[in-house]
Parts: C-alpha cells; structure tokens; sequence
C-alpha cells in the first residue's frame, strides 16, 4: 500500500514508526509548518517532520491546505493508495479527502462520538472517565464525525496522568491503524462500508474537547478539590499556583479524605477549612496541606519558577510557607 501520512507532534511517532517498518510504502509525510518554540525565536521542526526527515521520507509542511492548488496537485501527483491522518492539526477539506483510492483515515484519542476535537486525552481526565480509547475512523468534512471501521477502549487508571495515558493510546493507535490497514488492503476493491458503524449507533453522548486555553492551567482553590486533582492529572505537568510571586507549578497532589483529616498527622487549622487556598498545615518531611472548596489537597510534589521539580524535605525547605498563607488562584 502506498501510503501518505498526515501527523505532527510526538504522538504521531510511533505509528509513523509502525508503519516504515511495516511492508506498506510511505512515500511520504505531511506535518504543521516549523514554528518558534524556543526563547531564542529559533525555527523548530515538528516531532515527525524531524523522524520523517532522518528516515529520507519526504515531507510536505504547506501553511495551508485548503485551496493549495499546487500542494493538491503535488498529491495527486504521487498515485496514493491512502492517507493515514493522526494529530496532524487541521480539518482536511473534501478536495483532499477525495485524492486516495482508499480514502483518508483517522485515529482519535476517544471514543467518539464522545470528546470529538483538539484536545481528547485532556477532556477525559479532566472530566473523570473511566474509560476512553482509540478509533479508526473514515474521515469527512466534519469535525471527527466520520464512520468507525476500528475502536479499542481502555479502563483510566486513578494514577494514570496526560503523559501516562497519552504514551499508552499513542501505542494503541499504531496497532489498531496497522490492523485497520490490513482489513482495507483485503477490501481493495470492494465496498468498505459495510463493516463501519456510523457513531450516532453506538450509543455515547456527542461532546467536544476544545482545545487547552492559557486560562486552563491556573489552579482555582476554590473548586471542588477532586476537580482540582483531574485538572492537575490532565494538564500534567503544567497546572499552577502563584506563590509568592512565583508560578509553582503543581505535579502531584493527594486529596485528603475525612478519615485523613482526623488522623493526629495531619493536624490542620480547622477554623479556615472553610477558605480555599489556604495552607492549612506543613507535614515535615513530607508535603503541605492546602484548603479548597471541599476536602483539603496534600500537596506532595512541585516545581518552584526558576527551581527544579521537588517533593518532601526539598520541597518544603524550597518554599519555607507559613500556615496561614493564601495561595493565588
């Protein structure tokens, strides 16, 4: 099969990966344009383009696609059997999904028609999912609204965290697009259709995963404390806190249940439970106590502007707090 792949970011790579190795033909790759990523304004390659580039594929990075007559043309020129689209990063319009024999394929990062759009993997551990997956999806001109040829669903595990749970649907969707290939290449010439399932027939909500706005990453103490544990999973590592002035940027914390509270190690200013954002107590050697809406946090690890990642002893002596304190949300 002759194949073009469509992706971006490092999620993008293990199925770029699969698929060299595989007995298909990637004749060649389409990624997002180079951008200054760095302090210094520098022009960075994205994750694929760089892989692609190093195994001499070569790479498209048009700034736009749409309307691109010459870029469209230049497609059509090279006899494509299929796209294989993951995280590229734009909608394609429908005179590019009309250019492969076999069509255009996506692998989404849910299981739709739940958290349809940008930001999957972030919605489903934001809003406390049990479970989310991959499918393989046909693509149309809508936003991830195409019919399911694959899908594979996996439980979220409560320590699992947006690093986590993103290496392990990126792995499952190389495995599921490489098998979603072999089913087409056995339908080369016959009708696909019948072996995909329209996403209004599976019976799940439709929402949308916007993307990830600045505004989401500052912590709100003022929230439930468990929405406050899904928003630091799912931003992982880049939730924050001001301190002192400071960003802090909280990696890992654990909810305190009443049990806790009640336990002589976690002796607390009872009279400001009421009060987010408040340290309540400082466990030496271990963490600081922070109040929310609901049940007090403990906070166990952070990253301190300017400072290295700490947690215990360190932590503590790097941020010196007093109980009493308020934290700003």
């Amino acid at each position: 099969m002759r194949i073009i792949f469509w992706g971006t970011p490092e999620y993008s790579l293990v199925s770029l990966d699969i698929f060299i190795k595989s007995k298909h033909d990637v004749i060649a790759v389409v990624s997002q344009p180079d951008k200054k990523r760095s302090r210094g304004n520098k022009l960075i390659s994205s994750p694929v383009k760089s892989f692609a580039e190093q195994e001499s594929i070569k790479v498209y990075t048009p700034e736009k696609i749409r309307d691109n007559i010459h870029f469209i043309n230049e497609l059509k020129s090279l006899s494509c059997d299929l796209f294989i689209v993951i995280a590229y990063g734009k909608i394609l319009p429908k005179e590019i999904l009309e250019i492969p024999k076999l069509g255009c394929w996506n692998a989404h990062a849910s299981l739709l028609p739940r958290w349809r759009g940008a930001a999957p993997i972030q919605w489903s551990l934001m809003k406390g999912d049990e479970f989310t997956g991959v499918g393989i999806m046909k693509m149309s001109e809508g936003l991830d609204t195409g019919d399911l040829l694959l899908e594979e669903k996996i439980k979220i595990h409560n320590d699992d965290n947006l690093n986590t749970l993103t290496e392990k649907l990126s792995s499952l969707s190389a495995k599921l697009f490489l098998n979603a290939v072999s089913i087409l290449e056995e339908n080369f010439n016959k009708k696909i259709n019948s072996q995909l399932t329209k996403q209004n027939n599976v019976g799940r909500e439709i929402t949308y995963a916007r993307m990830i706005e600045k505004s989401d990453f500052k912590v709100d103490w003022g929230n439930d404390a468990i929405k406050i544990f899904r928003k630091i999973k799912a931003l992982y590592p880049r939730a924050y806190t001001i301190f002192r002035g400071k960003n802090l940027k909280i990696i890992k914390i654990k909810v305190l249940s009443s049990d806790d509270i009640n336990n002589e190690k976690y002796c607390m200013m009872s009279n400001n439970l009421s009060e987010p954002g408040i340290i309540l107590s400082v466990i030496e050697n271990e963490g600081i106590i922070i109040s929310t809406k609901t049940d007090p946090i403990f906070l166990l690890e952070a990253k301190l502007e300017g400072k290295n990642i700490s947690s215990k002893k360190q932590l503590i002596q790097q941020l010196n707090p007093s109980v009493g304190e308020y934290l700003s949300d």
